[in-house]
């Protein structure tokens, strides 16, 4: 019907792929595996930029291709409202003023408050942030919501960075933060408290997009039935993935501990 001869037909059909299918397919499997390891969270412009430190030469217009046609997507969508009530008892005003990008570490930190459901019932996530390579230093979970949740997540920021000079630490006015303890251990610390205005959220804009990320990115993938077992994801999401995997665009595309290590050696 076709007027091919049978003998052409299956010399056709014993031909090898052309070089350009083959490269197509093994790039696809980098993709993959690039995007698996990020936990199925990374767009095509972050995926892009670990073929590259893989050393392979593609464009982020064929990475998008290739992420499109095998239903390769970054995850996206998910938020929930925080409400915070009580008089604030010590207030400070906002120094930090949204300067979110200082110029070295521990220069300013940032601290916020979160909640994840389980089916046991609500766990407190605390988290301290280094503005400048949105890097967590310190974190704390808790069954309740108290200023202990605050101070140890504090805690373990200066136990685990040691600044030798004063940090701007910038949180809202929740009543942990407005705490006799927590103004205490501030000034014991040298630690300058900012706090953002009362009801503007953009003002600590910062902490509540890590949050956004994790809420994206891990536990709306999840279903947890006992807080353990959402503390053990969060400590993975925050020390294995985050801290020293996740690329940021205001990093330059570096994770935090990565962007971290390249000043110290430029500083050097």
């Amino acid at each position: 019907m076709l007027e091919v001869h049978p003998s052409g037909f299956y010399a056709w059909l014993k031909q090898p792929h052309s070089v350009s299918y083959r490269n197509d397919q093994r790039q696809t499997g980098l993709i993959k595996q690039c995007w698996l390891e990020s936990g199925g969270v990374y767009g095509y412009r972050k995926v892009h930029s670990d073929m590259r430190a893989l050393g392979e030469h593609i464009g982020i217009n064929r990475v998008y291709r290739l992420m499109h046609t095998h239903g390769l997507k970054a995850q996206v969508g998910y938020r929930k409202p925080r409400h915070y009530g009580g008089k604030p008892y010590l207030t400070s005003p906002n120094t930090l003023n949204r300067q979110f990008n200082p110029i070295h570490p521990d220069q300013s930190w940032v601290t916020d408050i979160t909640y994840i459901r389980t089916h046991e019932g609500w766990l407190y996530l605390a988290v301290v942030m280094d503005l400048f390579s949105r890097r967590i230093v310190g974190w704390s979970m808790q069954s309740r919501i108290t200023k202990e949740l605050v101070l140890d997540a504090l805690l373990m920021a200066v136990w685990r960075r040691k600044p030798k000079s004063k940090v701007l630490i910038h949180s809202d006015q929740g009543s942990q933060y407005t705490s006799e303890d927590w103004d205490i251990f501030l000034k014991a610390h040298n630690l300058e408290s900012s706090m953002s205005r009362r009801g503007n959220c953009h003002d600590n804009a910062v902490a509540e997009s890590f949050f956004q990320l994790l809420k994206r990115e891990r536990i709306k993938r999840k279903i947890y039935n006992h807080r353990d077992e959402a503390r053990q994801d969060i400590f993975d999401y925050i020390e294995l993935f985050y801290n020293p995997k996740r690329r940021h665009n205001s990093n330059n595309l570096l994770s935090p501990i990565d962007y971290e290590n390249q000043f110290r050696k430029t500083a050097d």
